[in-house]
């Protein structure tokens, strides 16, 4: 069992936020002011005009001389503030699909290096619904228009470009984990303990050479002085079929009492997206969600975001479990689903 004597009865500091008071501050939308906004676009148009191949823009090849300072104030707001930022004005409207993944993979290529989302290489995830059901175990959920549920990705950081909205819903939601923790501890922490052990977590079919089909990773790990999370309530329950026993009655416990926190209005926070929206996470200290949504019935009007996700070199130190699922833990090098000799590409469909 693990002994909570080591971790603080209350993780204080930006990272633990609740949802209502950072929802009306509005502290975490960033303007691009128009001068920026033409800098994203000269870059972008001389990486367009060159043909170069998406996956291999670094930051020296998108230079931003007035946006790049501001960049690194927002990364660090990301790593070791509040965890988040939306970053609003991104002419998508007006922009091929080229040039909005162009500028999309520049702006991320400010804050960590692009890692592959999946077994094929695409470091440029699309973000739509596939007309697939989350019920077919190597279905990931984001290729459906189901709710996600409040969940961690493989990486530090994950950036979403808004091209297109649903008709309805759709909805992007956070909620501090750290919150979380305080709160578990606060009401329950009887249970915490458990949420501080390994648990079997669902790979949906995307498992590296091996490894098992899902990884053993606290919910909750304390870690150099730092509290991080990892988790999908789903995948935990899907792994099931590979362990084939069922979760004692304490997990189950915990773990209901982590979602219904998760759900709590008073903790968490939605945002609406509007098309040329940008929106960083981080990971670590935060879990996302998105809600269901209608889509349109024209193809060229559905619901389509970009995603990115990012490695900072800056990234704090993960514990030694994390490289199940990570690849490794050194920062700038870590996460993403890496098969070797596969190729890493940017996909526009």
């Amino acid at each position: 069992m693990f002994d909570l004597t080591a971790i603080p009865e209350v993780i204080r500091g930006p990272t633990a936020w609740y949802g209502p008071p950072m929802a009306s501050s509005k502290e975490w939308t960033e303007l691009l002011s128009d001068s920026e906004i033409a800098e994203i676009d000269a870059a972008t148009r001389r990486l367009v005009d060159a043909d170069q191949d998406i996956p291999s823009i670094r930051k020296t090849d998108f230079s931003l001389p007035t946006l790049g300072p501001r960049l690194r104030r927002i990364l660090d707001d990301v790593l070791n503030g509040r965890g988040f930022v939306l970053l609003r004005g991104l002419p998508v409207e007006r922009w091929s699909k080229r040039q909005s993944a162009t500028a999309f993979f520049g702006l991320g290529a400010h804050l960590g290096n692009a890692r592959s989302q999946n077994a094929q290489g695409h470091v440029l995830g699309h973000v739509r619904d596939l007309g697939m059901s989350s019920s077919d175990p190597n279905v990931r959920i984001y290729q459906t228009n189901e709710r996600q549920g409040y969940h961690t990705d493989s990486s530090d950081i994950v950036g979403l470009l808004c091209l297109r909205t649903a008709k309805s819903g759709g909805f992007s939601s956070l909620v501090s984990s750290v919150t979380l923790y305080n709160e578990m501890r606060r009401r329950r922490p009887d249970l915490l303990p458990c949420l501080f052990e390994p648990i079997e977590t669902d790979r949906r079919g995307e498992v590296p050479e091996g490894q098992k089909p899902y990884f053993e990773i606290p919910v909750f790990s304390w870690h150099a002085g730092l509290l991080s999370a990892i988790y999908q309530r789903k995948y935990i329950d899907s792994a099931r079929r590979f362990v084939g026993t069922p979760l004692t009655s304490q997990q189950t416990e915990a773990l209901d009492l982590f979602d219904a926190l998760c759900d709590d209005p008073t903790i968490c926070m939605s945002m609406e997206f509007r098309p040329g929206d940008v929106q960083f996470v981080h990971n670590h200290t935060l879990l996302h969600d998105r809600t269901a949504f209608q889509d349109w019935p024209e193809p060229e009007r559905k619901r389509h975001l970009l995603r990115l996700w990012l490695a900072p070199p800056e990234a704090r130190a993960l514990p030694p479990v994390y490289a199940q699922r990570y690849g490794t833990v050194t920062p700038g090098d870590r996460g993403g689903v890496i098969v070797q000799g596969v190729k890493q590409i940017a996909p526009l469909e």
